[in-house]
């Protein structure tokens, strides 16, 4: 199982339009094959930035909705709202604590 944790900076202004096209495209990336959790956090010190934290099966899946037409329509729309550039990173799923 692959961890991928992406941080995204937003302008202020543009935060309700983000909140706005996940609502939008929220339910048909959880249905996008290999999803197993997808997950919006937005920080308690400055709310312009956000983390998408997801599961997936493998690597394989992950890269098959970075290349699909869901991502790219959603990334359209979203990185023109952003103040930085977003990091992110996959990472492989070594131990959870009960």
């Amino acid at each position: 199982m692959i961890v991928r944790i992406v941080k995204l900076t937003f302008q202020e202004t543009e935060i309700d339009t983000f909140k706005q096209i996940l609502e939008d495209s929220m339910e048909n990336i959880r249905a996008f094959p290999g999803v197993l959790h997808l997950q919006m956090l937005q920080s308690t010190r400055n709310p312009c930035i956000f983390f998408t934290y997801s599961h997936w099966e493998s690597s394989e899946d992950l890269e098959n909705y970075r290349r699909s037409d869901l991502f790219k329509n959603t990334w359209a729309k979203t990185k023109p709202l952003f103040t930085d550039k977003p990091e992110a990173w996959s990472n492989n799923e070594l131990h959870i604590l009960p």
